[in-house]
């Protein structure tokens, strides 16, 4: 487990190791000096009564007050280095908007700071954001899933630490589905109604993903990759004009899903956990249950739905003052007790990314939690971030073909030509 005291140690690999720029030095060395093998739970990252000031920025909900997870993670962190006395700046910036501000001053922005991996690669290029090393580096692969480590990665490095993903599951009514009906949408069909936005490509591409769909590449970092629908394309269409015909299928649009979760008109749905609240006061306490997208089955073989995955993190600023302490902060915030109260003190609105608290019975009694676990180990993909993953390469044309096989323009008779349309509108590979 990530804890405090162990960063205490770590950091102070990182202090000695850059000497200097510890205490206002080169942000160069310091930003490479990570790779430090000691890790002395005794040791300091300041010397005694060092003055150190550290900006740090956040979506308004973990700092609204003292008791909010921000503030009370700078306290943890002061007594767990006594010797720095810190000055904290707190400011808001979210998570998601985190690389157009920081972009636009760079030296003058936090030096530590909440991003979404999709800002990733803005910060690079800003030179706005440090990668982590050595026992630092060892210490973040070893509490996140791989899907977590790739959504913030770029270039071979590591520019985050992961404290929640963001992806999509599945919301179910127990009393219609049970756990093992829950793992085939094939079966869910033949029980209950299912809600689903066909026409969202965000959700979409998780049937060809599922299939062998691939997009730049292996890991969506491969520009000249291009999008391939795979081998499997034209059989998955002629899935989804099956399932669009299903008298069991509901399209989910604009909220239709959330409500017929409510009136009984629909059983199950796809959704994350920004409405896990709604859910369960929908279906009440007794039906409530959530699990990661289910199989379905083409010609034969099960394939998994795959969601896609993107990641928040903690980033900090490698031009920081401070830079050794930011650093250390930094992987504080994402430790595996941060993230646990961060879940605790938001009531469960930021689920933990940190595979040690997968077994831990706080969030095991939370059935999004788990299922956003499970989805991010086992059923998603993660987005890619490239500027080529736009919406004139991928968005749009998806969110069309989704609409057409709902209105019935793609059919099972002329389901490979449309398919086959559908390939020449994305980027191919050069």
């Amino acid at each position: 487990m990530i804890n405090g005291k162990k960063i205490v140690g770590l950091a102070a690999s990182v202090a000695m190791i850059a000497g200097a720029a510890a205490c206002g030095g080169s942000s160069n060395n310091a930003s490479s000096s990570a790779a430090g093998s000691s890790s002395s739970e005794s040791a300091e990252i300041c010397t005694e009564g060092q003055e150190v000031n550290l900006t740090v920025w956040g979506p308004s909900e973990d700092q609204t007050d003292n008791s909010s997870w921000l503030p009370t993670e700078e306290d943890a962190f002061e007594k767990a280095n006594p010797n720095c006395k810190i000055t904290w700046s707190n400011s808001v910036v979210s998570e998601g908007d985190a690389g157009t501000t920081v972009k636009q001053d760079p030296e003058a922005a936090a030096d530590v700071y909440l991003f979404s991996n999709d800002q990733l690669g803005t910060l690079v290029e800003a030179n706005a954001i440090g990668a982590y090393q050595g026992d630092y580096l060892q210490q973040i692969k070893d509490h996140a899933d791989d899907t977590m480590i790739q959504a913030v990665t770029n270039n071979g490095s590591v520019y985050g630490v992961p404290f929640t993903a963001n992806t999509w599951f599945m919301y179910y009514n127990s009393s219609v589905f049970s756990a093992d009906d829950v793992k085939s949408l094939d079966t869910m069909l033949e029980k209950g109604k299912v809600s689903f936005p066909l026409e969202n490509s965000w959700y979409l591409w998780a049937f060809y993903a599922g299939a062998g769909a691939t997009l730049f590449g292996d890991d969506g970092t491969n520009a000249d990759a291009g999008i391939s629908l795979g081998d499997n394309a034209v059989a998955v269409t002629k899935y989804l004009v099956n399932l669009k015909n299903n008298p069991n299928f509901v399209l989910d649009n604009d909220g239709s899903g959330l409500a017929g979760l409510a009136d009984g008109s629909v059983n199950a749905m796809f959704s994350g956990t920004w409405d896990a609240s709604d859910v369960k006061s929908a279906l009440g306490d007794s039906n409530y249950a959530a699990a990661q997208p289910p199989t379905f089955t083409v010609d034969g073989t099960d394939y998994q739905m795959k969601a896609f995955a993107g990641a928040k993190a903690v980033g900090y600023n490698p031009g920081s003052k401070n830079v050794a302490v930011a650093m250390a902060f930094a992987v504080f915030l994402g430790s595996t007790d941060a993230q646990k109260a961060h879940y605790e003190i938001r009531q469960g609105g930021v689920i933990p990314s940190d595979t040690a608290l997968a077994s831990d019975s706080t969030i095991t009694s939370d059935p999004a939690a788990v299922a956003q676990m499970n989805t991010v180990a086992n059923a998603s993909i993660v987005q890619p971030t490239i500027a080529e993953m736009n919406d004139a390469n991928f968005w749009t044309p998806v969110k069309n073909f989704g609409t057409a096989i709902y209105n019935g323009d793609v059919t099972a008779d002329n389901a490979e030509s449309q398919t086959n349309a559908f390939a020449g509108q994305l980027p191919a590979a050069k």
